[in-house]
């Protein structure tokens, strides 16, 4: 059995560089998907077929690039909303270590977790973004390596955090009148480099003791420190299309967890996908080809992006020609698994037009009826040897959801690859489960 996920952001769902996708419907207009109801509407669906959680990602910030501006909603209140409106999917919000105060951040989703009764999870990213640091007061960000060692210290804070309360720390004693049991809990001074904070939280236990931690970085450093502290592992291939590179990272990740100690059977590394479905499989290539069509829009809005989150100009390069070799120097401080993926699909003499055509966010290339595409994920799987898929979709719309948790996960369902029901209340637990 494998597990099975969803990831999306918290904004217009239906609307691409392109403009409204179709089948987008209402839900684009900012008076429906502001008030998080495409959301609500979505998360009971992804309950109803057992999915294990949704992951809420985020910016911080709006972008640079004055053409592509994304308002999106805070991930906090988003994944408290949908806790409410569901009782056993996991909810897992984005935070970056690089602006949030860890003892805020850690009593927030420690917060959330009692309020799902064990359900939240956080997301860790760094930002790699520059003038994300100036809304927060600061003129850049740190280099990447120093980010992550930041990033190591703050979960080693918030960990103490969560861990300083025991779980039986209510007494509840009528006749002395104390409630909490003040032997049950471990004050403690926290002098770091980067962080100082004095303990413990004023939340108590978490339900699972600490919520999920969820991770995705790709680079050596990324990876290292995934497998050092991560619960989920989100891994992107950026479009290579291969089943050896998705098992070589699930390897590398437990060879790298086994070296910090730690049990890999307790990591989830989950493959971001975005399935293609349709009655047949030449419908299903059709509509692949609408969603990635590299329009005139498409190709200035990838270049443009590539450009701002890497440093690197890549409109002076020739779209019809092969990509002249890049110093790996040049895009060192951010979204270096993306960089290297279009470095990587553009050997062999392909242009750089065909290599943006080939790089997506997705890890494997999976079109066709849903039959097929179960077909794909379960020989996936099996060769990797586990741990499961993160769905992703842009445009995310109302019948895409119903191509995927209406026709493709029942036939997972039927084979026995997936859950029919969830067995425990935590989001821990379920994840260990298989």
């Amino acid at each position: 059995m494998f597990h099975l996920a969803w990831f999306t952001n918290p904004r217009a769902h239906g609307w691409t560089a392109n403009g409204p996708d179709r089948w987008a419907g209402n839900d684009i207009n900012p008076t429906i998907w502001e008030t998080g109801s495409f959301l609500v509407d979505m998360v009971k669906s992804l309950e109803r077929m057992c999915f294990d959680f949704i992951m809420i990602e985020d910016h911080v910030v709006l972008s640079n690039d004055k053409q592509n501006l994304e308002p999106r909603l805070d991930p906090l209140p988003v994944i408290t909303l949908l806790a409410a409106n569901t009782q056993k999917l996991g909810v897992i919000g984005t935070f970056s270590s690089s602006f949030y105060p860890p003892f805020l951040l850690a009593r927030q989703i420690a917060s959330v977790d009692h309020i799902s009764r064990g359900r939240a999870g956080w997301n860790v990213v760094t930002s790699s973004e520059d003038w994300a640091a100036q809304a927060f007061g600061n003129e850049k960000q740190p280099p990447h390596d120093e980010r992550y060692a930041r990033a190591d210290e703050m979960l080693d804070l918030v960990k103490q955090l969560w861990d300083a309360w025991q779980p039986d720390a209510y007494e509840m004693n009528g006749e002395t009148g104390r409630y909490v049991d003040p032997s049950k809990f471990r004050e403690f001074e926290f002098n770091g480099k980067w962080h100082k904070s004095r303990g413990p939280l004023n939340v108590s236990r978490s339900p699972q003791g600490r919520p999920v931690i969820c991770q995705a970085g790709s680079s050596p450093t990324g990876r290292d420190f995934a497998a050092k502290h991560s619960d989920i592992i989100l891994c992107s291939s950026f479009g290579q299309n291969s089943v050896k590179v998705l098992k070589d990272f699930r390897d590398d990740i437990h060879k790298r967890a086994i070296a910090h100690g730690r049990d890999p059977k307790d990591i989830r590394v989950m493959f971001l996908i975005s399935p293609v479905v349709a009655d047949t499989e030449e419908a299903a290539q059709q509509r692949y080809l609408e969603i990635v069509g590299m329009t005139p829009q498409i190709l200035k809005q990838r270049l443009g992006r590539l450009t701002l989150h890497t440093g690197h100009d890549w409109s002076k390069y020739d779209l019809d020609k092969p990509l002249p070799e890049i110093d790996p120097e040049t895009y060192t401080e951010g979204f270096r698994g993306i960089t290297q993926a279009i470095v990587n699909l553009s050997k062999g003499g392909r242009t750089l037009r065909e290599a943006l055509s080939e790089q997506e966010t997705t890890s494997l290339k999976l079109i066709g009826t849903p039959d097929q595409v179960a077909d794909k994920m379960q020989a996936a799987i099996e060769e990797i040897g586990g741990d499961g898929f993160l769905m992703h979709a842009r445009p995310l719309t109302r019948r895409y959801l119903a191509e995927i948790l209406d026709g493709l996960v029942p036939i997972l369902q039927k084979r026995g690859l997936v859950r029919t029901e969830y067995k425990h209340q935590t989001l821990r637990e379920n994840l260990l489960e298989f």
